[in-house]
Protein backbone atom coordinates (compact mmCIF):
# COMPACT_ATOMS: atom_id res chain seq x y z
CA UNK A 1 0.00 0.00 0.00
CA UNK A 2 2.80 2.41 0.81
CA UNK A 3 4.15 2.16 -2.74
CA UNK A 4 0.95 3.44 -4.38
CA UNK A 5 1.00 6.87 -5.96
CA UNK A 6 -1.95 9.08 -6.69
CA UNK A 7 -2.44 9.51 -10.47
CA UNK A 8 -1.78 13.26 -10.43
CA UNK A 9 1.70 12.71 -8.99
CA UNK A 10 2.75 10.97 -12.22
CA UNK A 11 1.48 13.91 -14.26
CA UNK A 12 3.30 16.61 -12.30
CA UNK A 13 5.31 18.63 -14.88
CA UNK A 14 8.66 18.59 -13.10
CA UNK A 15 10.79 18.72 -16.24
CA UNK A 16 8.84 21.61 -17.73
CA UNK A 17 8.87 23.47 -14.42
CA UNK A 18 12.66 23.19 -14.15
CA UNK A 19 13.04 24.42 -17.72
CA UNK A 20 10.96 27.53 -17.02
CA UNK A 21 13.02 28.66 -14.02
CA UNK A 22 16.50 27.37 -14.83
CA UNK A 23 17.88 30.93 -15.07
CA UNK A 24 16.76 31.87 -11.55
CA UNK A 25 19.20 29.78 -9.53
CA UNK A 26 21.99 32.32 -8.95
CA UNK A 27 21.91 34.27 -5.66
CA UNK A 28 22.62 38.00 -5.76
CA UNK A 29 25.02 38.89 -2.90
CA UNK A 30 24.00 42.55 -3.09
CA UNK A 31 20.39 41.67 -2.29
CA UNK A 32 21.41 39.41 0.59
CA UNK A 33 23.70 41.96 2.19
CA UNK A 34 21.35 44.93 1.71
CA UNK A 35 18.27 43.11 2.96
CA UNK A 36 19.96 41.58 5.98
CA UNK A 37 21.98 44.61 7.10
CA UNK A 38 19.01 46.94 6.76
CA UNK A 39 16.71 44.74 8.82
CA UNK A 40 19.22 43.74 11.49
CA UNK A 41 20.15 47.41 11.97
CA UNK A 42 16.49 48.39 12.12
CA UNK A 43 15.77 45.51 14.48
CA UNK A 44 18.45 46.30 17.03
CA UNK A 45 17.74 50.04 16.84
CA UNK A 46 14.07 49.35 17.57
CA UNK A 47 15.05 46.89 20.32
CA UNK A 48 17.10 49.49 22.19
CA UNK A 49 14.45 52.13 21.55
CA UNK A 50 11.97 49.86 23.32
CA UNK A 51 14.48 49.11 26.08
CA UNK A 52 15.13 52.75 26.99
CA UNK A 53 11.61 54.11 26.43
CA UNK A 54 9.17 54.62 29.32
CA UNK A 55 7.32 51.44 30.27
CA UNK A 56 4.19 50.80 28.20
CA UNK A 57 4.65 53.99 26.20
CA UNK A 58 3.83 54.17 22.51
CA UNK A 59 7.55 54.42 21.79
CA UNK A 60 8.18 51.19 23.65
CA UNK A 61 5.27 49.37 22.05
CA UNK A 62 6.19 50.58 18.58
CA UNK A 63 9.85 49.77 19.11
CA UNK A 64 8.97 46.27 20.29
CA UNK A 65 6.76 45.52 17.28
CA UNK A 66 9.34 46.80 14.80
CA UNK A 67 12.10 44.90 16.62
CA UNK A 68 10.17 41.64 16.49
CA UNK A 69 9.38 41.89 12.78
CA UNK A 70 12.83 43.12 11.71
CA UNK A 71 14.77 40.66 13.87
CA UNK A 72 12.46 37.83 12.78
CA UNK A 73 13.28 38.55 9.15
CA UNK A 74 16.96 38.76 9.99
CA UNK A 75 16.91 35.45 11.86
CA UNK A 76 15.14 33.65 9.00
CA UNK A 77 18.24 34.15 6.87
CA UNK A 78 19.52 31.05 8.65
CA UNK A 79 17.29 29.16 6.21
CA UNK A 80 19.13 30.69 3.26
CA UNK A 81 22.47 29.86 4.86
CA UNK A 82 21.44 26.21 4.96
CA UNK A 83 20.82 26.21 1.19
CA UNK A 84 23.55 28.41 -0.24
CA UNK A 85 26.16 26.53 -2.24
CA UNK A 86 28.77 24.94 0.00
CA UNK A 87 31.74 27.20 0.58
CA UNK A 88 30.05 30.39 -0.64
CA UNK A 89 28.89 33.50 1.25
CA UNK A 90 31.51 32.90 3.97
CA UNK A 91 31.66 36.54 5.07
CA UNK A 92 27.87 36.81 5.07
CA UNK A 93 27.65 33.69 7.25
CA UNK A 94 30.22 35.11 9.67
CA UNK A 95 28.51 38.49 9.98
CA UNK A 96 25.08 36.87 10.33
CA UNK A 97 26.34 34.75 13.21
CA UNK A 98 28.01 37.65 15.00
CA UNK A 99 25.14 40.15 14.92
CA UNK A 100 22.09 37.88 14.72
CA UNK A 101 22.61 34.15 15.24
CA UNK A 102 24.76 34.28 18.36
CA UNK A 103 22.81 37.08 20.13
CA UNK A 104 19.64 35.00 19.70
CA UNK A 105 21.35 31.73 20.64
CA UNK A 106 20.71 30.26 17.18
CA UNK A 107 24.15 30.08 15.54
CA UNK A 108 23.93 28.79 11.99
CA UNK A 109 25.29 25.33 12.79
CA UNK A 110 22.01 24.56 14.55
CA UNK A 111 20.31 24.54 11.14
CA UNK A 112 23.17 23.70 8.79
CA UNK A 113 23.09 20.06 7.73
CA UNK A 114 19.92 19.41 9.72
CA UNK A 115 17.60 21.33 7.42
CA UNK A 116 19.10 19.81 4.30
CA UNK A 117 17.87 16.39 5.41
CA UNK A 118 14.34 17.81 5.41
CA UNK A 119 14.56 18.08 1.61
CA UNK A 120 15.87 14.59 0.94
CA UNK A 121 13.30 12.25 -0.69
CA UNK A 122 14.30 9.45 1.67
CA UNK A 123 13.80 11.67 4.72
CA UNK A 124 11.09 14.26 4.06
CA UNK A 125 7.89 13.53 5.96
CA UNK A 126 9.26 10.40 7.61
CA UNK A 127 10.03 9.81 11.26
CA UNK A 128 13.65 10.73 10.45
CA UNK A 129 12.63 14.27 9.45
CA UNK A 130 13.17 16.57 12.41
CA UNK A 131 11.18 19.36 10.73
CA UNK A 132 8.03 17.38 10.13
CA UNK A 133 5.28 16.12 12.40
CA UNK A 134 1.99 14.66 11.10
CA UNK A 135 -0.14 17.42 12.61
CA UNK A 136 -3.01 16.84 10.17
CA UNK A 137 -3.40 13.23 11.33
CA UNK A 138 -3.12 13.96 15.07
CA UNK A 139 -5.18 15.87 17.61
CA UNK A 140 -5.45 19.67 17.17
CA UNK A 141 -4.15 20.06 20.71
CA UNK A 142 -0.70 19.06 19.48
CA UNK A 143 -0.58 22.17 17.31
CA UNK A 144 -1.56 24.33 20.27
CA UNK A 145 1.19 22.79 22.38
CA UNK A 146 3.67 23.34 19.57
CA UNK A 147 2.90 27.07 19.45
CA UNK A 148 2.94 27.40 23.25
CA UNK A 149 6.40 25.87 23.38
CA UNK A 150 7.57 29.19 21.95
CA UNK A 151 7.50 30.49 25.53
CA UNK A 152 10.10 27.91 26.58
CA UNK A 153 12.41 27.85 23.56
CA UNK A 154 14.40 31.03 24.41
CA UNK A 155 15.10 29.71 27.91
CA UNK A 156 16.09 26.29 26.55
CA UNK A 157 18.43 27.85 23.99
CA UNK A 158 20.07 30.08 26.59
CA UNK A 159 20.53 27.11 28.92
CA UNK A 160 21.95 25.00 26.11
CA UNK A 161 24.71 27.49 25.27
CA UNK A 162 25.38 29.24 28.58
CA UNK A 163 25.14 26.19 30.86
CA UNK A 164 25.46 22.99 28.84
CA UNK A 165 28.39 24.15 26.73
CA UNK A 166 30.90 24.41 29.61
CA UNK A 167 29.36 21.56 31.60
CA UNK A 168 29.50 19.19 28.64
CA UNK A 169 33.23 19.81 28.29
CA UNK A 170 33.70 19.01 31.96
CA UNK A 171 31.62 15.84 31.54
CA UNK A 172 32.70 14.38 28.16
CA UNK A 173 29.87 11.81 27.84
CA UNK A 174 27.44 14.73 27.95
CA UNK A 175 28.91 16.14 24.71
CA UNK A 176 27.31 13.40 22.63
CA UNK A 177 23.92 13.99 24.26
CA UNK A 178 24.14 17.76 23.78
CA UNK A 179 25.01 17.33 20.11
CA UNK A 180 22.27 14.80 19.41
CA UNK A 181 19.46 16.28 21.50
CA UNK A 182 19.99 20.03 21.82
CA UNK A 183 21.95 21.31 18.85
CA UNK A 184 19.26 21.42 16.15
CA UNK A 185 16.48 23.81 15.25
CA UNK A 186 13.76 21.24 14.65
CA UNK A 187 10.13 20.73 15.64
CA UNK A 188 10.32 17.03 16.54
CA UNK A 189 11.42 16.65 20.19
CA UNK A 190 12.54 13.07 19.55
CA UNK A 191 14.97 14.08 16.79
CA UNK A 192 18.55 12.85 17.12
CA UNK A 193 21.22 14.74 15.21
CA UNK A 194 23.71 12.53 13.38
CA UNK A 195 27.42 12.96 14.21
CA UNK A 196 28.19 14.07 10.65
CA UNK A 197 25.20 16.38 10.20
CA UNK A 198 27.34 19.40 9.25
CA UNK A 199 27.47 20.88 5.76
CA UNK A 200 29.09 24.33 5.88
CA UNK A 201 29.66 25.09 9.54
CA UNK A 202 32.78 23.08 10.27
CA UNK A 203 33.61 25.84 12.76
CA UNK A 204 30.56 24.96 14.83
CA UNK A 205 32.64 24.67 17.99
CA UNK A 206 33.74 28.28 17.58
CA UNK A 207 30.11 29.29 17.05
CA UNK A 208 29.16 27.39 20.19
CA UNK A 209 31.92 29.12 22.15
CA UNK A 210 30.83 32.49 20.80
CA UNK A 211 27.25 31.90 21.93
CA UNK A 212 28.49 30.86 25.38
CA UNK A 213 30.74 33.90 25.77
CA UNK A 214 28.04 36.29 24.56
CA UNK A 215 25.30 34.85 26.76
CA UNK A 216 27.49 34.52 29.84
CA UNK A 217 28.86 38.05 29.41
CA UNK A 218 25.42 39.63 29.08
CA UNK A 219 24.10 37.76 32.12
CA UNK A 220 27.19 38.72 34.15
CA UNK A 221 26.84 42.39 33.19
CA UNK A 222 23.19 42.33 34.23
CA UNK A 223 24.00 40.69 37.57
CA UNK A 224 26.75 43.26 38.19
CA UNK A 225 24.32 46.08 37.47
CA UNK A 226 26.10 47.32 34.37
CA UNK A 227 23.12 46.40 32.19
CA UNK A 228 19.48 46.59 33.33
CA UNK A 229 17.47 43.44 34.07
CA UNK A 230 14.91 44.74 31.62
CA UNK A 231 17.39 43.87 28.86
CA UNK A 232 16.95 40.15 29.56
CA UNK A 233 13.18 40.55 29.87
CA UNK A 234 12.96 42.35 26.53
CA UNK A 235 15.28 39.80 24.88
CA UNK A 236 13.04 37.01 26.14
CA UNK A 237 9.80 38.67 25.03
CA UNK A 238 11.25 39.49 21.61
CA UNK A 239 12.48 35.93 21.16
CA UNK A 240 9.11 34.52 22.24
CA UNK A 241 7.27 36.72 19.75
CA UNK A 242 9.68 35.68 16.98
CA UNK A 243 9.21 31.99 17.76
CA UNK A 244 5.41 32.34 17.91
CA UNK A 245 5.39 33.95 14.47
CA UNK A 246 7.68 31.25 13.16
CA UNK A 247 5.58 28.47 14.69
CA UNK A 248 2.44 29.77 12.98
CA UNK A 249 4.34 30.11 9.71
CA UNK A 250 5.66 26.57 10.11
CA UNK A 251 2.16 25.18 10.65
CA UNK A 252 1.09 26.90 7.43
CA UNK A 253 4.14 25.72 5.46
CA UNK A 254 3.07 22.10 4.90
CA UNK A 255 -0.05 19.96 4.86
CA UNK A 256 1.57 17.53 7.34
CA UNK A 257 -0.53 14.60 6.12
CA UNK A 258 2.17 11.94 5.93
CA UNK A 259 2.02 9.79 9.10
CA UNK A 260 5.76 9.23 8.84
CA UNK A 261 5.87 5.65 7.59
CA UNK A 262 6.21 6.35 3.85
CA UNK A 263 8.86 8.03 1.73
CA UNK A 264 7.66 10.76 -0.61
CA UNK A 265 8.79 11.76 -4.10
CA UNK A 266 9.80 15.33 -4.95
CA UNK A 267 6.39 15.94 -6.52
CA UNK A 268 4.70 14.60 -3.39
CA UNK A 269 6.88 16.86 -1.25
CA UNK A 270 5.67 19.80 -3.29
CA UNK A 271 2.02 18.83 -3.05
CA UNK A 272 2.40 18.37 0.71
CA UNK A 273 3.74 21.92 0.95
CA UNK A 274 2.01 25.30 0.77
CA UNK A 275 2.42 28.52 -1.22
CA UNK A 276 0.85 31.67 0.22
CA UNK A 277 1.68 34.53 -2.20
CA UNK A 278 -0.72 36.72 -0.24
CA UNK A 279 -0.28 40.47 0.07
CA UNK A 280 3.12 41.79 -0.96
CA UNK A 281 3.21 44.12 2.07
CA UNK A 282 1.66 41.99 4.82
CA UNK A 283 2.50 38.37 4.05
CA UNK A 284 6.31 38.85 4.09
CA UNK A 285 6.01 40.11 7.67
CA UNK A 286 5.10 36.64 8.96
CA UNK A 287 6.62 34.60 6.09
CA UNK A 288 9.81 36.55 5.34
CA UNK A 289 12.77 35.84 3.06
CA UNK A 290 10.75 33.99 0.42
CA UNK A 291 9.04 31.55 2.77
CA UNK A 292 5.59 32.52 1.52
CA UNK A 293 6.57 30.47 -1.54
CA UNK A 294 7.45 27.44 0.55
CA UNK A 295 6.08 24.81 -1.82
CA UNK A 296 7.99 26.34 -4.72
CA UNK A 297 11.09 26.29 -2.53
CA UNK A 298 10.63 22.54 -2.09
CA UNK A 299 10.69 22.12 -5.85
CA UNK A 300 13.83 24.23 -6.22
CA UNK A 301 15.63 24.22 -2.90
CA UNK A 302 18.74 25.88 -4.38
CA UNK A 303 16.81 28.85 -5.73
CA UNK A 304 17.64 32.08 -3.84
CA UNK A 305 14.77 33.60 -1.92
CA UNK A 306 14.68 36.77 -4.02
CA UNK A 307 13.74 34.77 -7.15
CA UNK A 308 10.99 32.59 -5.69
CA UNK A 309 8.22 35.10 -6.41
CA UNK A 310 9.32 35.41 -10.02
CA UNK A 311 9.42 31.62 -10.31
CA UNK A 312 5.92 31.36 -8.85
CA UNK A 313 4.53 33.77 -11.43
CA UNK A 314 6.27 32.05 -14.33
CA UNK A 315 5.00 28.63 -13.34
CA UNK A 316 1.41 29.78 -12.81
CA UNK A 317 1.34 31.63 -16.12
CA UNK A 318 3.49 29.44 -18.37
CA UNK A 319 3.10 25.79 -17.40
CA UNK A 320 1.22 23.94 -20.13
CA UNK A 321 -0.99 22.54 -17.37
CA UNK A 322 -0.68 24.36 -14.06
CA UNK A 323 -3.52 22.50 -12.34
CA UNK A 324 -1.15 20.50 -10.14
CA UNK A 325 1.09 23.46 -9.35
CA UNK A 326 -1.71 25.70 -8.09
CA UNK A 327 -3.06 23.01 -5.75
CA UNK A 328 -0.60 24.18 -3.10
CA UNK A 329 -1.77 27.81 -3.12
CA UNK A 330 -3.62 29.17 -0.08
CA UNK A 331 -5.09 32.65 0.13
CA UNK A 332 -3.54 33.55 3.48
CA UNK A 333 -2.21 32.43 6.84
CA UNK A 334 -5.63 32.03 8.42
CA UNK A 335 -7.07 29.83 5.62
CA UNK A 336 -3.95 27.65 5.74
CA UNK A 337 -4.17 27.24 9.52
CA UNK A 338 -7.92 26.70 9.31
CA UNK A 339 -7.46 23.89 6.80
CA UNK A 340 -4.87 21.96 8.80
CA UNK A 341 -6.95 22.46 11.96
CA UNK A 342 -10.01 21.07 10.17
CA UNK A 343 -8.11 18.04 8.88
CA UNK A 344 -6.66 17.43 12.32
CA UNK A 345 -10.10 17.67 13.93
CA UNK A 346 -11.55 15.22 11.42
CA UNK A 347 -8.68 12.82 11.99
CA UNK A 348 -9.22 13.01 15.75
CA UNK A 349 -12.90 12.14 15.33
CA UNK A 350 -12.13 9.00 13.34
CA UNK A 351 -9.10 7.93 15.38
CA UNK A 352 -9.53 4.60 17.18
CA UNK A 353 -7.80 6.12 20.18
CA UNK A 354 -10.47 8.79 20.39
CA UNK A 355 -13.21 6.19 20.40
CA UNK A 356 -11.65 3.86 22.94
Amino acid sequence: MTEEKAPYIKEFPLREAHHLVRDLMTPNPWIYWTDFLFHITLGWAAFFTALFSPFFSLWQLGGFIVAVLALYRSAIFVHELAHLKKGTFKNFRLVWNIICGIPFMIPSFTYDGVHNDHHKPDVYGTSADGEYLPFATHKPAEMVVYVLLSFLIPIVLAARFVLLTPVSYLIPPLRKIVWERSSSLTIDPTYRRAPDAVRNDLNWRQQELGAFLFGASVIALVVLGVLPYSLLVLWYLTAVAVFILNSLRTLAAHAYRNPGDRKMTLAEQYLDSVNIPGNVLITPLWAPVGLRFHATHHLFMSMPYHNLGKAQRRLVNNLTDNSQYIKTIRSGLWPALKQIWHESSEAAKTSPQQNS
